[in-house]
């Protein structure tokens, strides 16, 4: 795991912006706290910050170059299959200097241009620059675990792992908000791919690698996409051992480090049964860490202790209570823009405790994504029924439903009256946040202009791409391509390179994600989500977890906006500052804040605003207004 920065001119001519690669190396130094090193060449420069992992020694520092120096890398992350790759290039007579895994990105980027990311698994995003073709390569994992941001300027292209450090590094182009991606931000609590939350400021997609030149455009490709056709036959026995046997592998290949390594461990079926494969093939004991909270009802820790003691771990718990939310600040800054998961102060402290003992940490992330796991999708389910009803009988369907639903649960009725917008159209409704009426509602003029369909449009695309051969497969591609990639993804790089610590997902390793794109629908559901992994887990996972609901990883935002946090709340979304930005119209905020005293509370809502403002305060008011609730740790 590491931090990459670089420039490159427009004009091949001119030496590329040495100082602002070293301005941006040193923005995004908590992510590589082991080595620095810039390189130029010309219009092209490139910086890395190393965190060690595997080959400690300096031969394995970058930026590194191929034997004659015509070709120059950087790159963060890890390649799970190095070792098979090296002894390959090594056959072909390549030379080596280091033991590192990056290092075979630059030989086979010899043998195969920019298709040698085909070649690749696991997760990383690194840029290379060919001195020859005068060509710069950026390349991104297929799943997103590794970041990576470029930024088009006036005089050249430039890039990094974090958002802030491309403010950081040119400070006299000011940034500009870009409010398109503010409204979908509003919708989903993230700022979805490829955009940011400023103009000229772009990600680079999962999955897509580009190609840029002197004076070119951005050049950006697919190199990957899910295998959905062609499902898999066989019992749910023989599907399940060829589960197991893929999950032993992945978790083996995220062993690998010359460094101490461990396991987050929520007390999940996920986290739980790579804590268990961990266990199963390490020999020494596995060190688990583990976050709860101060009120029994809001924590795990009671099934996270089962699995620790079933396998004998060495165990390490933390409580967050509502004081520990003064790091807000450290978390947007790090963010660079606006991000409204509350599991992200969780998650940050899990991987501040987990670096007092190790360097790397396994995970159960993603299982949800690749197995089909989230509840939301036994709701959907029902408009998946209304789709294959004869029209006819759906106008009575969905009025049967709307009246049952009205009362109990009425997030499920209000889903079941869009039923007949489309399935990119009423997701939203069990994803989102701001509804399109709340919108009207919330926006004063300035904001209503930056609406627009595109978080509909973004939806209908990958539904319509997707080659899942059923209607739970295509909603689980979609939240792959957009939940997992911009929320899941994101939150665990800001928060574990927050703190040099790398984290590793399993359950995103290429040969199980292309397994699970092929299974039949009823071996993802049936009853409930991941119905394949559930058997696979049996005999690993303790039978309480293996029954319970499932849970998710966010904070007890009702409890803590109530109480702790209420005065904070007021403060940032009801004062002057906020109401004089002239985005949203105070009166409807006001509301919004007020349900803080009654039962029908808009936590999310408010958090979702509260962590704009915050956001707002921090990179695009004055300094003299910046808010002074936010703490500089």
């Amino acid at each position: 795991m590491c931090g990459i920065s670089g420039f490159l001119s427009n004009d091949p001519s001119a030496p590329a912006d040495l100082q602002a690669v070293r301005r941006m190396n040193n923005a995004i130094r908590h992510r590589g706290p082991d080595a620095d090193g810039v390189w130029q060449h010309g219009a092209c420069a490139l910086g890395h910050r190393r965190l060690s992992i595997i080959d400690l020694s300096a031969e394995a520092n970058q930026p590194m170059c191929n034997e004659d120096g015509s070709v120059a890398l950087v790159a963060n992350g890890e390649i799970y299959n190095f070792k098979e790759l090296r002894q390959e290039l090594l056959a072909k007579g390549h030379t080596f200097r280091s033991k590192s895994d990056s290092e075979v990105i630059l030989h086979l980027y010899e043998e195969y241009g920019p298709n040698c990311v085909r070649r690749l698994s696991g997760m990383f995003a690194f840029a290379l620059f060919d001195t020859r073709k005068n060509r710069l390569l950026l390349a991104r994992d297929r799943t997103g675990k590794k970041p990576l941001f470029y930024r088009r300027l006036k005089h050249g292209i430039a890039f990094a792992s974090e958002v802030h450090a491309l403010l950081t590094g040119f400070p006299e182009e000011a940034p500009e908000v870009d409010y398109g991606a503010i409204d979908e931000f509003l919708t989903l609590q993230y700022v979805p791919s490829p955009r940011s939350a400023y103009r000229g400021i772009a990600k680079l997609p999962a999955a897509h690698y580009a190609v840029v030149t002197p004076g070119s455009g951005v050049g950006v490709e697919r190199y990957w996409s899910k295998p959905g056709t062609g499902a898999l036959t066989g019992s749910a026995r023989d599907l399940t051992d060829e589960l197991s046997a893929l999950l032993e592998n992945a978790v083996k290949r995220r062993l690998v480090s010359d460094v101490p390594l461990g396991a987050f461990l929520s007390g999940g079926i996920d986290s739980s049964t790579i804590v268990a494969l961990m266990a199963t093939q390490s020999t020494a004991r596995v060190k688990t860490f583990s976050i709860g909270f101060p009120h029994t009802d809001d924590s795990e820790l009671l099934y996270a202790r089962q699995v620790a003691q079933r396998y004998n771990t060495d165990h390490h718990e933390m409580i967050v209570d509502p004081t520990m939310t003064d790091v807000l600040g450290s978390i947007v800054r790090h963010h660079g823009e606006p991000f409204a998961d509350s599991s992200a102060i969780a998650m940050y402290y899990l991987a501040r405790m987990a670096k007092e003992h190790v360097t790397v940490a396994l995970s159960g992330d993603a299982a949800d994504e690749v197995f089909a796991g989230y509840k939301r999708y036994r709701t959907a389910r029902l408009g998946h029924v209304y789709d294959a009803l004869p029209p006819f009988v759906r106008s009575i369907y969905r009025g049967a439903l709307v009246g049952a639903l009205y009362f109990p649960a009425p997030a499920a009725a209000r889903y079941a009256m869009a039923f007949p917008r489309g399935e990119a159209t009423r997701y939203p409704s069990l994803v989102g946040h701001f509804t399109s009426d709340e919108k009207e509602k919330l926006y004063l003029p300035s904001m209503r202009d930056a609406r627009s369909r595109a978080t509909i449009e973004r939806f209908e695309r990958v539904l319509a791409e997707s080659t899942a051969d059923s209607a739970i497969g295509r909603l689980a591609d979609l939240d792959f391509q957009t939940y997992l990639t911009d929320d899941i993804n994101v939150k665990v790089d800001i928060a574990s390179m927050a703190h040099a610590l790398e984290v590793r997902c399993p359950f995103l390793d290429t040969e199980v994600i292309e397994f699970a794109a092929r299974l039949p629908a009823d071996m993802l559901m049936r009853v409930r989500g991941k119905f394949l992994l559930r058997r696979a887990a049996a005999g690993l996972v303790p039978e309480p977890i293996l029954r319970r609901r499932k849970r998710g990883f966010a904070l007890p935002l009702k409890r803590w906006l109530r109480q702790d946090l209420r005065q904070m709340t007021h403060d940032l979304l009801l004062d002057r500052t906020a109401r004089e930005r002239g985005l949203f119209e105070p009166t409807y905020v006001a509301q919004i804040v007020a349900s803080l005293q009654h039962e029908s509370i808009q936590v999310d809502r408010i958090w979702t605003l509260l962590m704009l403002e915050l956001w707002f305060r921090e990179f695009i008011d004055k300094p003299h207004s910046s808010s002074r609730l936010l703490n500089p740790g």
